[in-house]
C-alpha cells in the first residue's frame, strides 16, 4: 500500500476503534466467556475421561487378578506360596503379589452387622500388593507405613460401617484359618481368638475396583493391613488372590490366563478379574459426565462462533455508510479492507487469549464424577492441546468471518448495489389490526433488517434466540434421557420385577420353585441363573447360565434369545471386544484337559442375539453388566462337568438367582412381599439342612450397574450445564439488543420527535425482545428436541443400553416461558437507553 493508503488505514482504524468501542469490548467479553466456557468444558471432559487410566499408571496397577476355589474344601496353608512361585516363574509374568483374606473381627460385645453380613473384609499385603503395586488413592489421613505392624487403612465405606475414624486405635481379634473353616458362622462361634491386636487407622483410601462400583460390588468394603501386620499374623491369612503384572501389559492377558489355568490342581474352580475390564467399566460409568461436558463444550464453541460471527457482521454493516463515502472519495479496496478488519481481529485475538485463561481458571472443577477422588494431579491444569487448538480455531474462524463480511461489503459498494430489504408482513398486518405504535414498531425492529436506511441486527437477534433455545432444549432433552434410563431398569438390563438371591453365592433350594409355582396371581414367570466366567476366543468373559427357552431373559437389542445349546447372546460391548457380529460364531471354553472333569472343551457357538446385560453376580468376581458378558445354555456343560458339580443333597444343586416377573396388575409392594416370604422359607429350609452352611436368601430389586450408580450421584450435571448455556444465551441476547438500540438511534429519535413517550420507547424494545423470544421458541424448541433425541440415541448405543429418548415436556414449557420473561428482563437496560435517546442531537448529526 502507498503511504497515503496507510494513513487512511491508521485514521480509519482509530476512528473505528473509537466509534465501536462498546461493540468491540462486547465482542472481547463474548469470545472470552463463551470460548473459555467451551475450552474449559472440553478440557474437563478429556481430564475426566483420562483420570482413571492416569491413576492406574501412577499406582502401578496389575493387569490380571486370579481367584481360586477348591471344591474339596481342604485348605492347604502351603498352597498359596507354592502357586505364587509357579506363577512367578512364567515367562510372561513380571511380578506377582498376593492379597490374603485376614480373619480379623472387631473386639466388641456383639458382632457388627457389617462383619456378619460380609459387608467388610480384612485383607493383607504380600509381595508389594497395595504398596508398590495397585496402590490405593489417599482420601484422608495418610497411607500406612509398610514396615509398621500396627497400622491400617480402610475404604470410606468400611470405616463408615465399622464406625471408625482416622487416628483411632481399633481393637481386633484374630482367628486361625482352621477355626474359620470348621465354623458355619463368622466370627467362629465360641472360638478363642489366636491373637488380639490394637492397630491404628491412619488413613481412608480408595481402591481401584471401588471407584465406580455397581450394586453387586458395592460390598464388601475393605480394611487393608500393612505387609508387616500381615506377616505378624500369617496364621490368620487364607484364601489369597493373586495380582499379576504382565510383560506386555494387557496384550498378554489371554495368554497368561491359559497358562494360569494349566497350573491349577484338579478340582479347582477359578475366576479372573481383568484390570482392563475394570477400566472399561469405570470409563463407561463416567461417560455421562464426560459426554455431557463434551456436548456442552461443543455447543458452547458453536454458540461462541455463531454469535461472534453475528457480532462481526453487525460491526461490518454498521460502517456501510462510511465505506460508501470513502469509496466515493477514492479509497482503495485493500485499504478499506485492512482498516475495517484490524480492530475486530484484534478484539477476537484478545478474546481468544482471555478465553484460554478462563478455561485454565475453570480447570480445578474437573474431573467430574467418581474419578475425582483418584485424580493424580488435582488443581489447576492447562490442557495444551485444547487451549492451542481452541484459541487457534476461535481466531482463524472469526478472523475469516470479519474479513469475509468486510470484503462483501466493500465489493458491493462500487457496483452501487442497492440493498432491497424485504418488508415483513406481520408489522403491516399488526398496524392494520390496530395494535399500538410500540407493538408495531417493536415487530418491525425484530423482523426487518433495515428501517429508515439504518442497518440493524434483526436477523442476528433472531438467529441468536433460536440457537439459544436449541442448545438449552437439547441439553434438557439429553438430561431427560439420562433420567429415564436411571428410572427404568429394563433399559439397562434388569428386564424383570425382582429376584431371589443369596449374596454368599449359595445355591437356591427347590422349595423356591414350588412356592413360585403356587403364586400364579402374583408371579407370571421366572428363570434361574448361575454365574461363571468362560474364555471366548481366549478372552475371559462373565457368563449367565440359563435353561433353554427361558421365559425371563435380558432385554435384546438385536436377534433373539438362547434357544439351543450351541447359541449365545452377547453384550454389545463384549461383541465389539471380540470383533464379532450378529450371526457370526465364537469359541467358548473353560479350563484345560488337565483340570478334568472341571473342563469345557472348545465349543463353537453361534451369536444369535445382542443384549443389554443385567448387573448381577457375586461380589468381587467378574460379572455381567450392561454391555459386558454373555448368556449361555447350561447344556453347554459336559456330563462329567455337571457330575463333578452335582451334590447328593438336592438343596445344593440349584441356580444362584431366580429372576421373577410379576403378573400384570401386581403392585410392587405385594410382589416383593411374596418374594420376601419365599426367600425366608428358603433360608429356613437351609437352616434345617446339615449341609446348608448357614445360607441366607433375600428378595432384591433392580441391581444398578456402575454407570447408573455414578449418574445418580452427579445427576444434576446436565441441568447445571443447561443453566450455564442459558446464562450465556441471555448475556448474548442482551448484547445484541444493546447493539440494536444503537443502530436504531435515528428511528428512535424520529419516534420521540413524533410524540412517543419514554415509556412507549421502552415498550418498543420490550416488544422487539418478546418477538425475538417467540421466534426463538417456535423454531428452537422442535430443533432442540430433535437434536437432544439424536444425541441421546447415539449415547445409548455407546453405553449399550436400550435407546429410549424422552421429551421433558414441563421443562420445555418452562424454557418457553422463561425465554419470554428473560428477554423482557434483558430488554430493560436497552429499553432505558432507547427512552433516553437525545432526539435533537441524533437528528442534527443525520
Amino acid at each position: 500500500m502507498s503511504p497515503s493508503a496507510w494513513r487512511t488505514v491508521r485514521y480509519w482504524s482509530t476512528r473505528t476503534l473509537a466509534g465501536q468501542a462498546r461493540s468491540l469490548v462486547g465482542l472481547v467479553v463474548l469470545v472470552a466467556l463463551l470460548g473459555g466456557l467451551a475450552m474449559g468444558a472440553l478440557a474437563g471432559a478429556r481430564r475426566t475421561q483420562s483420570a482413571f487410566p492416569r491413576y492406574l499408571a501412577r499406582s502401578h496397577a496389575s493387569n490380571l487378578q486370579l481367584y481360586i476355589f477348591d471344591l474339596t474344601h481342604n485348605f492347604d496353608p502351603t498352597a498359596p506360596a507354592r502357586l505364587t512361585g509357579l506363577i512367578a516363574r512364567q515367562h510372561d509374568v513380571v511380578h506377582v503379589a498376593t492379597s490374603p483374606t485376614l480373619f480379623f473381627a472387631p473386639r466388641v460385645a456383639s458382632v457388627p452387622a457389617a462383619i456378619a453380613a460380609n459387608d467388610v473384609n480384612f485383607i493383607g499385603s504380600a509381595g508389594g500388593a497395595y504398596t508398590t503395586q495397585d496402590r490405593p488413592a489417599l482420601v484422608a489421613g495418610r497411607l500406612a507405613n509398610p514396615a509398621s505392624p500396627n497400622e491400617l487403612v480402610a475404604s470410606a465405606d468400611a470405616a463408615r460401617l465399622l464406625g471408625w475414624n482416622v487416628g483411632e486405635r481399633v481393637a481386633l481379634d484374630a482367628y486361625s484359618v482352621a477355626q474359620v473353616v470348621r465354623s458355619p458362622s463368622y466370627p467362629p462361634t465360641g472360638a478363642v481368638p489366636v491373637a488380639r491386636l490394637t492397630p491404628t487407622l491412619v488413613g481412608i483410601v480408595q481402591f481401584a475396583n471401588g471407584v465406580a462400583h455397581d450394586d453387586v460390588d458395592r460390598y464388601p468394603a475393605f480394611v487393608l493391613a500393612t505387609p508387616a501386620l500381615t506377616r505378624a499374623h500369617a496364621g490368620s491369612a487364607g484364601f489369597s488372590s493373586y495380582e499379576l503384572t504382565l510383560r506386555h501389559g494387557d496384550a498378554d492377558v489371554s495368554l497368561v490366563e491359559r497358562e494360569m489355568v494349566s497350573l491349577l490342581p484338579p478340582g479347582t474352580v477359578y475366576a479372573f478379574h481383568v484390570t482392563s475390564i475394570v477400566e472399561g467399566q469405570v470409563e463407561r460409568a463416567i461417560r455421562p459426565e464426560s459426554i455431557a461436558l463434551s456436548v456442552f463444550g461443543g455447543i458452547a464453541a458453536l454458540v461462541a462462533l455463531l454469535i461472534g460471527a453475528q457480532a462481526l457482521r453487525r460491526l461490518a454493516s454498521a460502517k456501510r455508510g462510511e465505506v460508501e463515502v470513502l469509496r466515493a472519495l477514492g479509497a482503495t479496496r485493500a485499504s478499506l479492507l485492512v482498516s475495517t478488519v484490524l480492530a475486530p481481529i484484534a478484539a477476537v485475538a484478545l478474546g481468544a487469549v482471555l478465553a484460554a485463561g478462563v478455561a485454565v481458571a475453570l480447570s480445578p472443577l474437573a474431573p467430574l464424577g467418581a474419578v475425582r477422588v483418584v485424580e493424580p494431579s488435582p488443581g489447576i491444569d492447562a490442557d495444551a492441546a485444547v487451549l492451542v487448538l481452541g484459541t487457534t480455531v476461535l481466531v482463524l474462524v472469526l478472523a475469516a468471518c470479519a474479513v469475509g463480511f468486510s470484503a462483501a461489503l466493500i465489493r458491493a459498494v462500487p457496483r452501487g448495489r442497492a440493498r432491497v430489504e424485504r418488508k415483513a408482513v406481520l408489522p403491516d398486518a399488526s398496524a392494520r389490526a390496530g395494535l399500538p405504535v410500540p407493538a408495531v414498531t417493536g415487530l418491525r425492529f425484530a423482523l426487518e433488517g433495515r428501517a429508515g436506511g439504518v442497518a440493524s441486527p434483526a436477523r442476528s437477534l433472531l438467529a441468536a434466540s433460536v440457537v439459544a433455545v436449541v442448545v438449552v432444549v437439547a441439553t434438557l432433552t439429553f438430561a431427560s434421557g439420562l433420567a429415564t434410563l436411571e428410572s427404568h431398569p429394563a433399559l439397562y438390563g434388569w428386564n424383570w420385577s425382582g429376584a431371589i438371591f443369596s449374596r454368599t453365592g449359595s445355591s437356591i433350594p427347590p422349595v423356591v420353585v414350588r412356592e413360585l409355582s403356587s403364586e400364579p396371581t402374583v408371579v407370571a414367570a421366572w428363570s434361574g441363573y448361575s454365574f461363571a466366567n468362560a474364555q471366548f476366543d481366549g478372552v475371559t468373559v462373565p457368563i449367565l447360565l440359563v435353561s433353554l427357552h427361558s421365559r425371563v431373559q435380558p432385554p435384546l437389542l438385536a436377534g433373539h434369545g438362547v434357544d439351543a445349546p450351541n447359541e449365545v447372546v452377547l453384550g454389545a460391548g463384549t461383541l465389539a471386544q471380540l470383533h464379532r457380529h450378529l450371526g457370526g460364531t465364537v469359541t467358548a471354553s473353560y479350563g484345560t484337559r488337565r483340570g478334568y472333569p472341571v473342563y469345557v472343551p472348545p465349543t463353537r457357538l453361534r451369536i444369535v442375539g445382542v443384549a443389554t446385560m443385567p448387573s448381577i453376580g457375586n461380589s468381587g468376581n467378574l460379572h455381567t453388566s450392561m454391555g459386558l458378558g454373555a448368556e449361555l445354555a447350561t447344556a453347554i456343560e459336559p456330563p462329567a462337568f455337571r457330575a463333578a458339580l452335582h451334590q447328593p443333597d438336592p438343596n445344593l444343586n440349584g441356580p444362584e438367582l431366580y429372576a421373577v416377573r410379576f403378573a400384570r396388575g401386581t403392585s410392587p409392594t405385594v410382589g416383593f412381599a411374596t418374594l420376601a416370604r419365599i426367600a425366608r422359607d428358603a433360608t429356613a429350609t437351609m437352616a434345617k439342612d446339615p449341609n446348608g452352611g448357614g445360607a441366607t436368601y433375600e428378595a432384591i430389586g433392580a441391581q444398578r450397574p456402575a454407570e447408573i450408580v455414578t449418574y445418580e450421584s452427579t445427576g444434576a450435571t446436565p441441568a447445571v450445564l443447561a443453566l450455564g448455556l442459558a446464562a450465556g444465551a441471555v448475556a448474548a441476547l442482551g448484547l445484541a439488543l444493546a447493539a440494536s438500540v444503537r443502530r436504531r438511534r435515528r428511528d428512535l429519535a424520529l419516534l420521540k420527535t413524533l410524540g412517543l413517550t419514554r415509556r412507549q420507547l421502552a415498550a418498543t424494545i420490550a416488544w422487539q425482545a418478546s418477538v425475538v423470544a417467540v421466534v426463538g421458541v417456535l423454531l428452537g424448541v422442535p430443533l432442540g428436541i430433535a437434536l437432544g433425541r439424536w444425541l441421546w440415541v447415539e449415547f445409548a448405543h455407546q453405553i449399550a443400553v436400550v435407546p429410549q429418548p424422552t421429551v421433558p415436556a414441563l421443562e420445555v414449557v418452562a424454557v418457553a416461558g422463561a425465554a419470554l420473561v428473560l428477554a423482557n428482563v434483558v430488554a430493560a437496560v436497552p429499553g432505558r437507553a432507547a427512552a433516553r435517546t437525545p432526539a435533537a442531537l441524533v437528528l442534527r448529526s443525520e
